[in-house]
């Protein structure tokens, strides 16, 4: 299937990639909410859980560098366009029948472009934390299941996914 490159939002008229001009755009209030997990041995789950890594507070560790890494989102993913934003909320499950650590991250503004690379970022940032703090406990962890759950405002409208992939 061949793609007009004029479809190409992130293209200029020569092929080059450029950010797209949000300026004309509404604001208006926007919210996305991402989730992935982080599955490790039962052994290590408890450890998080009973707060017996040997670097701290796991989860702490991890909300506030999802925090954060909502907040630098344009700094990591090239073309994203900088964003006030009003929430940021990193959230956490244990899950012991499936040995994970699920990742929930919310993101609200009001601007003129959607939140959902600020969501999926906090999202991946939780869970390489996550990694990097129990790593001396398990290295076998793994890392998956990022995925965008719903997104609401903008031109597009709302979002919500059908099912959860795994």
């Amino acid at each position: 299937m061949s793609v007009d490159a004029q479809q190409l939002t992130h293209l200029d008229e020569q092929g080059h990639a450029a950010m797209v001009d949000v300026g004309d755009k509404q604001v208006t209030s926007r919210e996305a909410v991402a989730q992935g997990t982080v599955h490790m041995l039962p052994t290590t789950l408890a450890a998080i859980r009973d707060g017996h890594a040997p670097k701290g507070d796991v989860l702490a560790a991890a909300r506030i560098a999802g925090i954060m890494a909502a907040k630098r989102t344009p700094e990591l993913i090239p073309l994203c366009h900088t964003l006030l934003l009003s929430k940021v909320a990193v959230d956490f499950e244990l899950d012991e029948a499936e040995s994970c650590v699920l990742i929930t991250a919310t993101v609200r503004c009001k601007g003129q472009t959607g939140v959902e690379m600020e969501a999926l970022t906090a999202v991946s940032v939780a869970a390489l934390t996550i990694y990097d703090m129990a790593k001396a406990l398990e290295k076998t962890m793994v890392i998956g299941s990022i995925q965008l759950l719903e997104k609401r405002g903008g031109k597009s409208g709302d979002w919500r996914r059908a099912t959860r992939h795994d």
